[in-house]
């Protein structure tokens, strides 16, 4: 059976926060979600909504989720699609969800003028890398991921001096 693939809608949220809460037990950082139905929907449906999500069903119960925003590329011009989470269910993996949730993005990006899609993969996870290898996606080499958050964006926002005080 073909998964359906469908934009995530008001009432998705526990579903979403499910798929959410699963992946971060598979990426080993269970106790980093502090996500909430209320968020989601804030996030996700709110006035002015930023974020995106795209869920996959088998049977009409929710097994993938891609969820996703729009960045914006200065070289091209254009915007690109940067895919935050991408997550199946165990029990339903190797069965072209992912795949079709892939598909999906990609409709959404060309249908939003996208120059690119981006996203992260743990070094750990080849299983996942070699899927997005069999897509036609590349490892964007050369460049690091970077990040600053909680009290370091706090603290460079209130003094302008890192958190590590550097």
């Amino acid at each position: 059976m073909s998964p359906v693939i469908r934009a995530a809608a008001p009432g998705d949220e526990a579903a979403i926060l499910r798929m959410i809460r699963a992946l971060a037990d598979f990426e080993r950082e269970s106790d980093a979600v502090i996500a909430t139905e209320a968020m989601l929907t804030e996030n996700l449906f709110g006035e002015g909504a930023q974020v995106h999500a795209h869920i996959a069903e088998l049977d009409g119960r929710a097994v993938g989720l891609a969820l996703w925003f729009l960045n914006y590329s200065t070289w091209t011009g254009r915007p690109g699609l940067y895919l935050e989470d991408l997550f199946v269910d165990p029990a339903t993996r190797k069965s072209g969800v992912a795949r079709a949730l892939m598909v999906a993005l990609a409709e959404e990006a060309m249908a939003r003028g996208c120059a690119r899609m981006d996203w992260a993969v743990l070094d750990w996870n080849v299983e996942a890398m070699t899927f997005y290898e069999r897509i036609g996606a590349k490892r964007n080499e050369g460049w690091q991921p970077w990040r600053i958050e909680g009290e370091g964006i706090e603290r460079l926002a209130l003094t302008g001096q890192p958190l590590t005080g550097k």
